[in-house]
């Protein structure tokens, strides 16, 4: 174990240039991540979160319960509709 809270398990480049490195933190929590020569990079971590960018603005984050929540390039498009059908007697 370094004094970081985690050692290095294996890190270095792949045949296609892209970058890995992954991370023992002693307690049974394993993280990782990695990033490619096209800008996309990926991050899986010790909480059981993980975080993909593709390098283009679009990211998505998935917390460690479950679910994603994901954001494009473009300025959220607010989908909260309130047509509501207001029949009062």
């Amino acid at each position: 174990m370094s004094d970081k809270g985690y050692s290095y398990k294996s890190h270095g480049t792949n045949s296609q240039g892209n970058h890995y490195c992954a991370r023992d933190y002693g307690n049974g929590s394993n993280a990782y991540h990695y990033s490619n020569t096209d800008g996309s990079y990926y991050y899986s971590n010790p909480n059981g979160s993980t975080y993909y960018n593709n390098g283009n603005g679009g990211a998505v984050y998935t917390p460690p319960s479950g679910g994603s929540s994901s954001s494009s390039g473009s300025s959220g498009s607010g989908s909260g509709a309130s047509s509501g059908s207001g029949n009062s007697k």
